[in-house]
């Protein structure tokens, strides 16, 4: 169980610091497509709401999620007639929180999750936390920019062991996992190793391409206007749905996972 927690949580800590990481060289090539990619992307961290999403797999309920921006949590703050500052996204700054559990097929007990990432700019990350845990074991990865350095800390039986890497170190995700595995016991094997991940940043980051479209779909027996994103990362396509207003309505991930609004299923 504990290696199968650790493993997931830095593949997906992996990835997304990559695409962060090379996101203001490659992510804004959309191929044309009608809608920039930077346009949606701001709508999404400027949102006025919480996205309150149901998880499947399969099809089959396995949990929730809730979606919120820095804009959104200084919006909660104000009284209902009272009127938002003109500067609100100022201060509250571009930041995402995401905090939810599901219940997975190839895992025994329930995983809670929670993550804050900050940014600077549109492009510039500043800092991003995540932890995942179950009754056994939790997970926890830190890392600050301007540091260069990410801290991962794994604690079960009430003995937490704390490794700090480099950036340097995550170039290769391969090195990293078999560095890490060493550490976790029985259950995942020294020689572990991720077929078909790229062997540097570079080449992940030269793969992943977002493309963003204005659609016109049915939600609810509603028919409205959304925003599509959608990229494939190592062979895995990932799409998301955005309100006009940016809220995350729909997110389709690998392995049969889904995340989406309720009126979404209604349609």
């Amino acid at each position: 169980m504990i290696p199968r927690l650790a493993f997931l949580s830095i593949t997906a800590f992996w990835i997304t610091m990559n695409i962060l990481l090379w996101r203001a060289e490659y992510g804004s090539q959309n191929g044309g497509d009608p809608v920039p990619v930077d346009f949606v992307w701001r709508k999404i961290l400027t949102a006025p709401d919480v996205s309150s999403l149901t998880v499947y797999q399969n099809g089959k309920r396995t949990g929730f999620c809730e979606i919120s921006t820095g804009v959104e949590q200084e919006m909660a703050k104000l009284d209902e007639n009272t009127p938002p500052p003109g500067n609100v996204t100022a201060r509250a700054g571009y930041q995402i929180r995401l905090d939810g559990n599901v219940s997975l097929d190839n895992f025994t007990n329930r995983l809670r999750f929670d993550g804050l990432l900050q940014f600077l700019s549109l492009h510039a990350w500043r800092e991003l936390k995540l932890k995942v845990a179950s009754r056994i074991a939790t997970v926890g990865i830190h890392s600050v920019a301007t540091n260069q350095t990410v801290t991962l800390e794994i604690t079960t039986d009430g003995t937490t062991d704390l490794q700090v890497f480099s950036f340097a170190e995550l170039q290769n995700p391969n090195t990293l996992l078999r560095e890490f595995s060493g550490n976790l016991g029985d259950g995942w094997p020294g020689d572990f190793e991720v077929p078909g991940l790229p062997q540097s940043s570079a080449e992940l980051a030269q793969s992943i391409h977002w493309e963003a479209r204005r659609e016109r779909m049915i939600i609810g027996r509603e028919p409205v206007f959304v925003y599509r994103l959608e990229t494939e990362v190592l062979q895995n396509q990932i799409v998301i749905y955005v309100s006009t207003l940016g809220d995350i309505l729909r997110v389709e991930l690998p392995g049969g996972i889904t995340a989406s609004l309720d009126e979404w299923n209604q349609s």
